[in-house]
């Protein structure tokens, strides 16, 4: 009790990054990690509990104990090859994982302060391990002789393919696009995730032995059902690529994207360095992005980086409500995008000539909780108002992609 009283009194250490307003108009990574010295103290605050809850929190179970204790004892290769004996992805999800609901609310400190910064250390093992040349691989089992198909290079591609190539399986990936990690490069901005790390944990798996085939598009060059004719078994991750709109009047006018458009035109196309590379990109002085999710942050963070003077959210309901991650809301708000809490789009508004130039809202009241346990809004009468907008990106969920399903009559979903 006496070390857990002693470590609650240490702050969590909080990492540096770029300022505000200078990040706000480039598409570096915002934050810059831990030193050595700063993730040995931030470590120096785990327990190291005998039955660790932030293990049940973590979805792929990392020795978190273990690894956050070779940090403070400055063994940081040893904690990022303990890392790897669970993770293949680790400085990608030391970045992107939602920590704060997962492995750090199990974390014992966070019931009377601030939980150990489980995710910063993460991050911090991987990079170093990365920066010193100094990636091992693992113990390989030996060949089993069965052959997996990994349809879809996204996260959960990756997580499958670098734990079955560790029991011995050969592996294959088939990857829609021209470059592999799905979400983590097509979606998730730059600023938040350099592509350069999720090449990295790539090249990782191929030095595994993973085979990776890019441009190759499951459903239309090959169904699932002729891959089972050459493979032992396959996993299908194609992940969540159908755009989800609102079916609001005014939805086809110039200058109404999906997230999954902007975001991929920006991230993967390179858009935002047009024209040195092809892909152009509308650049609106005035967007409002719809969603309260990371995907709403991550387009209406795009959005100043590309130029935008206003950059709005508008969400249905309120702060408390909001489903992105608390660091990402809070990046957002520091670098001047404006919350439009409690209003909800009814509908477009346009010139004569087909673009957009503006959004009606209506104000919304929170009622009774719904079936995801946040309280309902509701519309509130007479009150709707206009936003004068040039661009919408619309980031309110995606579906499942729909092409695997549609060629594999037998598949249950």
């Amino acid at each position: 009790m006496a070390e857990e009283n002693k470590a609650n009194k240490l702050p969590r250490h909080a990492m540096p990054e770029q300022a505000a307003k200078v990040r706000a108009r480039n598409f570096e990574e915002v934050p810059f990690g831990y030193s050595k010295e700063t993730a040995m103290l931030e470590a120096g605050r785990c327990l190291r509990c005998s039955k660790p809850k932030c293990v049940e929190g973590c979805p792929v179970n990392v020795k978190i104990p273990e690894f956050v204790g070779l940090i403070a004892d400055g063994d940081f290769i040893g904690a990022a090859h303990k890392l790897k004996e669970t993770n293949a992805l680790p400085a990608v999800c030391g970045r992107v994982c939602p920590q704060e609901s997962q492995c750090e609310s199990k974390c014992v400190l966070g019931k009377k302060g601030e939980p150990v910064a489980i995710g910063r250390l993460e991050r911090f093992a991987a990079d170093y391990e990365r920066s010193q040349g100094r990636v091992e691989l693992p113990q390989i089992l030996p060949a089993t002789g069965k052959k997996v198909a990994v349809i879809g290079g996204g996260p959960s591609g990756l997580t499958v393919a670098g734990d079955l190539i560790k029991l011995g399986h050969q592996v294959t990936i088939f990857e829609a696009l021209h470059k592999t990690g799905g979400v983590l490069v097509y979606g998730i901005p730059e600023f938040r995730l350099p592509k350069a790390i999720v090449q990295a944990e790539v090249d990782y798996l191929k030095a595994l032995g993973v085979e990776i085939i890019e441009s190759y598009v499951i459903g239309q060059i090959e169904t699932v059902d002729e891959l089972l004719d050459r493979f032992d078994a396959c996993f299908v991750g194609t992940g969540a690529g159908l755009p989800v709109f609102m079916k609001l009047e005014g939805e086809n006018l110039n200058g109404v994207y999906s997230a999954n458009e902007y975001l991929t035109r920006s991230n993967l196309m390179k858009a935002y360095l047009f024209p040195e590379y092809d892909t152009p990109i509308v650049k609106g002085k005035k967007v409002a992005t719809f969603g309260g999710g990371n995907v709403a942050m991550d387009s209406s963070r795009t959005a100043l980086r590309l130029g935008a003077e206003k950059s709005y959210i508008i969400y249905r309901r309120s702060l408390d409500e909001m489903p992105a991650r608390a660091e990402e809301v809070h990046h957002a708000q520091e670098e001047g995008v404006e919350f439009l809490l409690l209003a909800n789009p009814q509908r477009l508004i346009g010139n004569d000539k087909g673009w957009l130039t503006g959004v009606e809202c209506v104000r919304m009241e929170l009622g009774e909780p719904d079936e995801s346990g946040r309280r309902r809004p509701q519309p509130v009468a007479g009150s709707e108002f206009v936003v004068e907008v040039d661009t919408v990106v619309v980031a309110i969920g995606n579906g499942p992609n729909p092409l695997v399903p549609s060629t594999t009559p037998d598949l249950k979903t």
